[in-house]
């Protein structure tokens, strides 16, 4: 079957974020018409390729929401737009619940009003909580309310579908790390490999939270994926849902391959060229010792799988780290580390 994209428009929320602008720029390559919305929030205009649509909105601000789907003739809608801070999740469960699922509550409303007909949703490994097994069909016991918010969202979706006839993909991202051009680098605080390279650029001690795990060396162990082999698996679910090949089903997005702490620390030595000295500090709530992706699913069912190794997921961050700070150095000569 030929696949002709040509006309079809897709809707991402959240599409100026870290993950979102790789898959803003790896959907416009597979020939997709790109419409973003965003409250900018997190999300930076800069990220986007000229000539895309930027609607600053809320998901919650259904008007605005309905408005976009009709003027741009919106076929599908990949919604990464939500909050994913796990510790935040504690500190803030109703923000998080409202955030995160009332979201999504709004969305798919006006999305079965105007009968678009296709959704993809960002899920997360978070639903797995901890367990034995990493597979799609495994048990979900989320540790977090982050975690919580995200399955419930899967539920919700399922029923919306069911109910509806709307034909959707749950993707489950685990750790995405890396950056596929300097100018999308996760710029956000929370995430472990940013905080090891700002470490490393400023000379400082990274922390490991908990080395006593169930783990070979002790320290959690996560399974890494570029953003970019995210986006790529985006546009491989988007070009089986319009030609059919996809009604409902749901996919662990990752290389399935566990990375400990400890080697991310050495990966970042081996990147930078800079010993990265640590201390350890506790163990933090709602963190599964080891999270390993089974990715057999979509390997099998839309032919994906991750390409980037871990080398190439820390060097694109480095690159991108040390791009930023020359460029802020540029403008503040004496307020920028200069460890590089």
């Amino acid at each position: 079957m030929i696949f002709v994209v040509r006309g079809v428009a897709w809707l991402v929320t959240g599409g100026a974020g870290y993950i979102g602008a790789h898959v803003v720029r790896a959907l416009m390559g597979a020939d997709l018409r790109v419409v973003v919305l965003d409250d900018l929030s997190a999300g930076r205009p800069a990220r986007l390729p000229p000539g895309v649509p930027l609607i600053r909105a809320d998901v919650r601000d259904r008007v605005t929401v309905r408005d976009t789907l009709v003027r741009y003739h919106v076929s599908g809608v990949i919604h990464l737009a939500a909050l994913k801070n796990v510790a935040g999740s504690f500190d803030d469960p109703l923000g998080y619940h409202r955030g995160n699922l009332d979201t999504l509550a709004d969305l798919l409303e006006v999305m079965v009003d105007q009968r678009t007909p296709h959704l993809v949703f960002s899920s997360t490994a978070a639903v797995y909580g901890t367990g034995d097994s990493y597979a799609e069909d495994a048990p979900t016991r989320p540790g977090s309310p982050y975690g919580r918010t995200k399955l419930a969202g899967e539920w919700l979706i399922r029923d919306v579908g069911a109910a509806a006839g709307l034909r959707h993909a749950i993707l489950r991202f685990f750790n995405v790390a890396g950056a596929g051009a300097p100018e999308l680098a996760d710029t956000g605080g929370d995430n472990l490999l940013p905080r090891l390279l700002r470490a490393t650029a400023e000379g400082g001690k990274a922390t490991v939270h908990g080395t006593g795990h169930p783990t070979p060396d002790g320290s959690c162990v996560r399974d890494y994926v570029h953003p970019a082999d995210i986006a790529d698996a985006h546009v491989a679910t988007v070009r089986a849902l319009l030609d059919g090949d996809l009604a409902a089903d749901t996919f662990n997005v990752s290389r399935g391959v566990g990375v400990s702490v400890l080697d991310l620390i050495s990966a970042v030595e081996r990147a930078t060229g800079h010993p990265l000295p640590y201390e350890v500090g506790e163990p933090r709530a709602g963190d599964p010792p080891s999270a390993v992706a089974d990715p057999a699913r979509i390997r099998d069912r839309l032919g994906w799988r991750a390409r980037r190794t871990l080398d190439d997921i820390v060097g694109s961050a480095w690159a991108a780290t040390a791009a930023g700070l020359r460029i802020a150095r540029q403008r503040r000569p004496h307020d920028v580390a200069t460890t590089l």
